[in-house]
């Protein structure tokens, strides 16, 4: 029986994330990110529900009076199964923290976004909505086999209009259109990650593209070729792209800066001292691209922390 129940959250959790991406990828459907999000935390939730009946663990919702359990039941009588944010904060998940991540800002979105309409977001975090499905596909074959893989099933979504640069800063520049309440939600959930959980592929999965011309039969058929990262055209690509890109940067909150700039070893740097420095050197000044301002709170650039550390150097006073 309890290998019958298994089976059919496992199938369950496929159907339900290849939906979410077959939404997401159907040209005509509107309400992309909104579908999207609440079918992978279906997806997601029945793949966590089957790794603990899996395991033996009781993932239905209880209230202890006494010693004696009592389970707590939905309106037609049946028992309640642990959200997909109970599943995450388990002790037993087998999820990594980055996978925990994605998923944790996939559900404080869905809760931002569950009045309205955002359109923009569609494509403004697609790189958090491919880290899921990725994500998703790698767990289910780690915890129940390759016969449950999806890699045969997921396609490259065909485009109607040629990416180009300038097209892709019209998508970055989309975050004005966005929610203010949206925007901060954002802004406030990757000011608590690090640099490192902000760039793992799997809380977003990024992919650099570049148009290149067939050179050999066979290589035109191809939309998408993978480079060797040793090869010369792969460090040419690289090169160029760190040239030319002008990709989102990571923002640190003032009190993240003052812990940064303690670790480097100005242990008496203060929140105070920070807010005399900004002042005296006008820092929030828009042209001096040291920070921007997300609704109502400032957000500051790696560029400004390496100022005011360039600053204290000559203030030895300023280190312990």
């Amino acid at each position: 029986m309890a290998r019958a129940i298994k089976l059919d959250l496992i199938l369950k959790s496929r159907e339900a994330i290849l939906s979410a991406v077959q939404i997401f990828n159907n040209p005509l459907m509107e309400f992309k990110t909104e579908s999207f999000i609440v079918l992978s935390m279906i997806g997601w939730m029945y793949l966590l529900h089957a790794y603990y009946k899996s395991k033996g663990m009781n993932y239905r919702y209880f209230e202890l009076r006494g010693v004696r359990r009592t389970y707590l039941r939905n309106a037609d009588g049946s028992f309640r199964f642990w959200d997909l944010s109970e599943c995450l904060n388990n002790e037993g998940c087998p999820l990594d923290k980055d996978t925990v991540n994605n998923l944790s800002f996939l559900i404080g979105l869905r809760n931002q976004i569950e009045h309205q309409k955002p359109s923009d977001l569609d494509s403004y975090l697609s790189a958090r909505y491919q880290a899921c499905t990725l994500n998703f596909n790698y767990y289910i074959k780690k915890l129940f086999g390759e016969k449950y893989s999806l890699d045969n099933l997921l396609a490259l979504s065909l485009q109607f209009a040629e990416l180009d640069y300038d097209q892709a800063q019209i998508i970055k520049d989309k975050s004005n259109l966005i929610p203010p309440n949206v925007n901060a939600y954002i802004a406030s959930f990757d000011s608590k990650l690090t640099p490192d959980e902000q760039n793992s592929e799997r809380f977003a999965y990024r992919l650099l593209f570049t148009k290149v011309t067939a050179k050999r039969a066979g290589q035109a058929d191809r939309v998408i070729e993978f480079l060797n990262p040793n090869s010369e055209l792969a460090k040419t690509i690289d090169k160029e792209y760190w040239v030319t890109s002008d990709r989102e940067k990571p923002k640190f909150s003032p009190t993240q800066v003052v812990e940064t700039i303690q670790d480097a070893g100005f242990l008496r740097f203060k929140i105070s001292d920070h807010t005399d420095i900004w002042k005296e050197y006008d820092a929030k000044n828009p042209s001096s691209g040291y920070g921007v301002m997300v609704v109502k709170t400032w957000y500051w650039y790696q560029n400004w922390i390496d100022f005011v550390l360039e600053k204290l150097k000559d203030k030895p006073d300023a280190a312990q």
